[in-house]
């Protein structure tokens, strides 16, 4: 819903600039190209409008907040084609009064659609965008309203952070949600504020006494004080950037790499029977599942669909074909399938399989910090990978540096620290501790 209000914001921007261009070209009767123009416009404008934050829920429901990132944007991307026109010598053709009269209008056109979009959404659509929910555990709270309310006990659902099942069926429970709100008591509080820090929602425990859940801030709901203790998903323009990153990336790759992944999977074939490919349920953004795609590198009968064996040296479980492409790599190769899908990102926490150990114990039961990992796609790579940290787990330690890694990674994310990370990745794609 929130990606289709987007699109219409962007639409009815378009629709501005180019009926900005229409009446002063037929009123001044220039014959200098329109659509030409219309698509440089559009294009330097929606450049602009996103990375100035002139898309976003708030500047959908109040004009008076935020059409002026738009605005500035527009008057930005005039200002670009009133340079143009003068070091180009396009004044014969391209006049500025022309410019003048389209960047009127596109302005005020501008201004009058958000207003209109505006109060359709307050009036429409506001309890579709803005999904509120509050979650009732033991505890009693009056709902403000606009917010859906679930009790717990009611659907059996409660903060076990030792359950994988617990946390897929409270991220899908949660997942259309914007914000969610837990009135608990107290003993489940810090269980409910690690559950609500690895979602992909702004989260807020309802408490009597301030305590240390690693808040980030504190808020009210109702007239009553809340811990913030996640604030969900990346900006708009960050999402948008990192996913423009990861189809820009995956899809030539498939490309170019389809000859390769289809020798893999004839070696593959050849080499031991079973299908090509091998599916296992891994944990994803949110805490939710999905099944992750690589090339078969064991016998069948040997597959660890649940990941219980960490993989070692000389494992004889492997195939021959199996040996060289985990050694290469090769076997991640199909997760750019996971990748075009939406499942994962090219750089990101690695996916784990729900049984992974670390020496005796499930990694979530050696630091609850891990489910906030997930608060991020998982990625074909990622920091921990390109500093060494893979292979086996036979250790509390090798599990804790990873996972160091990957909240430095989710703390501090930025596109360029992505493509760094990906440059990275070429030297280390053949490890010592991959087998």
């Amino acid at each position: 819903m929130r990606l289709r209000l987007y699109a219409a914001l962007l639409t009815l921007d378009f629709l501005a600039i180019a009926i900005g261009f229409l009446l002063p070209s037929h009123l001044l009767r220039s014959d200098f190209g329109l659509v030409e123009l219309l698509i440089v416009t559009s294009t330097v404008y929606t450049g602009i409008a996103f990375n100035s934050g002139a898309f976003s829920l708030r500047s959908a429901q109040d004009v008076s907040v935020d059409t002026a990132p738009a605005v500035r944007a527009l008057l930005f991307t005039y200002g670009v084609l009133f340079l143009l026109s003068y070091f180009l010598k396009l004044e014969r053709d391209l006049s500025r009064l022309l410019l003048a009269v389209a960047m009127a209008v596109s302005t005020s056109l501008l201004v009058v659609f958000r207003q209109a979009m505006a109060m359709y959404v307050e009036s429409r659509l506001r309890d579709r965008l803005l999904v509120r929910m509050l979650i009732l555990d033991g505890s009693e709270f009056e709902a403000p309203a606009g917010f859906r309310v679930v009790r717990a006990q009611d659907i059996g659902l409660s903060p076990d952070l030792r359950d994988p099942a617990m946390l897929n069926k409270f991220g899908q429970l949660i997942r259309e949600c914007e914000r969610v709100v837990v009135a608990c008591g107290s003993e489940s509080c810090s269980n409910w504020a690690m559950m609500l820090k690895g979602a992909n929602v702004r989260g807020d425990v309802v408490v009597d006494a301030i305590e240390t859940f690693g808040a980030l801030g504190v808020s009210h709901v109702g007239g009553r004080p809340t811990l913030t203790v996640s604030v969900g998903p990346l900006s708009l323009r960050n999402a948008f950037a990192k996913r423009a990153f990861d189809l820009a990336f995956c899809i030539p790759a498939l490309v170019f790499l389809a000859p390769a992944l289809l020798l893999t999977a004839l070696a593959i074939k050849i080499d031991s029977p079973g299908p090509v490919l091998f599916r296992q349920r891994r944990v994803g953004r949110g805490n939710e599942f999905f099944d992750i795609l690589k090339f078969r590198s064991m016998r069948v009968e040997s597959c660890d669909a649940d990941g219980n064996v960490s993989t070692k040296r000389d494992d004889d479980r492997i195939t021959r074909v199996g040996y060289f492409i985990r050694r290469t790599s090769i076997d991640e190769l199909p997760q750019l399938l996971n990748v075009l899908f939406g499942h994962m990102s090219i750089v990101g926490p690695r996916p784990h399989a729900l049984g992974s150990m670390a020496g005796n114990h499930l990694f979530w039961d050696v630091d609850a910090r891990y489910w906030h990992r997930h608060t991020l796609k998982p990625g074909i790579t990622g920091l921990a990978q390109v500093r060494g940290y893979r292979g086996a787990t036979n250790h509390v330690e090798d599990l804790t540096r990873r996972l160091q890694a990957d909240l430095e990674y989710a703390a501090n994310w930025s596109f360029w620290r992505d493509i760094g990370i990906l440059a990275m990745t070429l030297k280390v794609v053949v490890h010592r501790n991959t087998y």
